[in-house]
């Protein structure tokens, strides 16, 4: 008889602006800058898997901003793993993937190697990625492309005494 498994719960960490408290799951954020894993329009979470990544990257080595720090729970994800050089082999990259200059490519009006591995993945059915954290060393992150639509990954805000708000109401 075949093994079923349940596939893996990944706890994620997201630090974000306290003001969108009301929208952790939006993506919105990336979608209106673009990311190392997202050109402009795409909505993406960014998480950590650790704590103390989320927060570092959060603040990016500068000045320690007010943060809404929420742990987040990803079910049924494809998630690429490009900490593993067997993986990042098999999707046809390398390690110099994360060494990709995005911004200043993107300054140049270019097209970043990670946002065009990005369209490869997707059209390979990934939802995402694992990268190593650039801010924390032996960190590592998640850029999340797809999620809560029918059939596809399931990212939940951990939250059981319902404490975020429901409206961006609670900021003004």
């Amino acid at each position: 008889m075949p093994e079923t498994r349940e596939p893996p719960i990944h706890h994620l960490w997201r630090a974000f602006v306290p003001r969108w408290a009301h929208a952790p799951l939006s993506g919105e954020g990336a979608a209106r800058f673009g990311g190392r894993w997202n050109p402009v329009g795409a909505l993406t979470i960014y998480a950590a898997r650790e704590l103390s990544t989320a927060w570092a990257e959060y603040n990016q080595g500068f000045v320690q901003h007010p943060a809404l720090i929420a742990q987040l729970e990803l079910r049924n994800a494809l998630l690429a793993d490009l900490t593993d050089p067997v993986q990042l082999d098999a999707v046809g990259a390398s390690v110099e993937i994360h060494r990709c200059e995005w911004r200043f490519v993107l300054d140049r009006q270019e097209v970043p190697e990670t946002h065009r591995l990005r369209e490869r993945l997707l059209a390979q059915g990934f939802d995402g990625v694992i990268y190593p954290s650039f801010m924390s060393p032996g960190g590592t992150c998640v850029a999340l492309w797809r999620w809560n639509m029918a059939g596809g990954p399931k990212l939940d805000v951990v939250d059981p005494e319902g404490r975020l708000p429901k409206s961006p109401a609670s900021w003004l």
